[in-house]
């Protein structure tokens, strides 16, 4: 999405379909986000930043970059393979953009997706570098002070970049800097001159160790995922959350997904009373609520007349009628917190912007959500959302009467 008129920095992100190791990575959710939506959100924060375009071979990923406000730039074939490298794809790009714009930017910024906390501002600092002509390429490191090993043709162990029979502290070593693979920021004459990403002066910007996390394998998305959860909360605000609505799920969620069958068939589960207050005072804040459930059970309409909230049961695509009830309410989805605990509440947690998964979720909706909560479906997950949605609203305004004293 252009910022300017004039393009001067464009931010090119890779993102094929195909992932041997974890597939359709760049679709998969990092915290409430795809690993796509995070990129096109990273860029297009950094002010520099003029345009933003995600080359890719595969519908849904163009889908996802189209709605995140970036273009979209469609990969052939022949550029899409496992030895295609990210310099095709973004000459490639490159070439896309000058048809459409009649010029090429001044500085083109390879970011890759895989890198899922790229602060802005790091990435504005290292374009603001180029742009200003202190370097050609500047890309993002880390410091490392690790000491390094290689094994020989003929099998002799040696030291790399460090004397074996020297082993200084860590604080008393000069760093070395690892590349994080996070971003590169170019000068596209130069680029476009040497068709690789190192050339002329190079400049090394040093990121947070915590933001060089980057995912190859499903080990990685795991750690992302608890880390990105642990900087959500963390986060200013954090224990807040932000919204105009709270939708859940039923079972596993209000419940502890257990069920008590009794001779006639008749099922019974068990809630928890504190959800009830939660509600209760959501409610009295005039934040509409839903429960969304695949079953049909009676026992879940007896619940939301208990708690006087509305019902939607025997849903099977949540995803499609959660959409319906947001747009028939005039609700912006960013603003819509859902609540869920298993696979078949995943579509209806990518559909709001604040996806919410119980603390035992079965491990997918885990993933999909923005913030895993404390408290298990059944044990209090439905009051903790509550309280959070409440410790967000703005507090009323307290005025003094005639009698107090400032």
């Amino acid at each position: 999405m252009s910022k300017s008129k004039k393009s001067r920095v464009l931010v090119v992100i890779p993102a094929r379909g195909g992932s041997k190791g974890i597939p359709l990575k760049n679709l998969r959710p990092v915290a409430g986000r795809s690993l796509v939506a995070r990129a096109v959100d990273a860029a297009l924060c950094a002010p520099s930043v003029t345009d933003v375009v995600v080359s890719t071979d595969h519908p849904g990923i163009r889908a996802e970059a189209l709605r995140c406000g970036a273009q979209a730039v469609d990969r052939p074939a022949e550029l899409s393979g496992d030895l295609a490298t990210s310099e095709s794809a973004v000459l490639h790009a490159l070439d896309a953009h000058r048809t459409q714009a009649g010029e090429d930017p001044e500085v083109v910024v390879l970011l890759q997706c895989t890198s899922p906390f790229i602060d802005p501002a790091d990435l504005d600092a290292a374009v603001t570098e180029v742009l200003a002509g202190g370097a050609d390429v500047c890309f993002s490191v880390a410091e490392s002070h690790a000491f390094l090993w290689t094994v020989g043709p003929d099998g002799r162990v040696a030291a790399v970049g460090h004397d074996a029979a020297h082993r200084p502290r860590r604080q008393d070593r000069e760093p070395q800097y690892r590349e994080t693979g996070a971003f590169y920021a170019l000068r596209t004459e130069g680029f476009r001159r040497h068709g690789h990403r190192f050339f002329g002066q190079l400049r090394l910007h040093v990121v947070p160790p915590e933001h060089s996390v980057e995912i190859d394998s499903p080990e990685d998305l795991d750690l992302v995922t608890a880390l990105a959860a642990r900087r959500e909360e963390a986060a200013p605000g954090g224990a807040g959350i932000d919204v105009d609505a709270l939708v859940t799920d039923f079972d596993g969620v209000h419940t502890d997904d257990a069920v008590l069958l009794s001779e006639d068939g008749t099922e019974h589960v068990r809630v928890h009373r504190g959800d009830g207050m939660g509600v209760a005072r959501l409610r009295r804040a005039g934040v509409p609520l839903l429960i969304l459930s695949t079953e049909k059970n009676p026992v879940v309409a007896a619940r939301g007349r208990k708690l006087g909230v509305e019902v939607l049961q025997g849903i099977d695509d949540k995803a499609s009628r959660l959409a319906e009830w947001i747009s028939a309410r005039g609700l912006d989805p960013e603003r819509v917190a859902f609540l869920g605990n298993d696979v078949n509440d995943v579509g209806a947690m990518a559909t709001v912007g604040w996806p919410l998964a119980v603390a035992d979720a079965r491990p997918e909706a885990r993933a999909a959500a923005r913030l895993v909560l404390s408290a298990k479906g059944g044990h209090g997950a439905v009051r903790e959302a509550c309280e959070r949605i409440l410790a967000a609203q703005p507090q009323p305004r307290v005025l003094a009467t005639a009698g107090e004293h400032h």
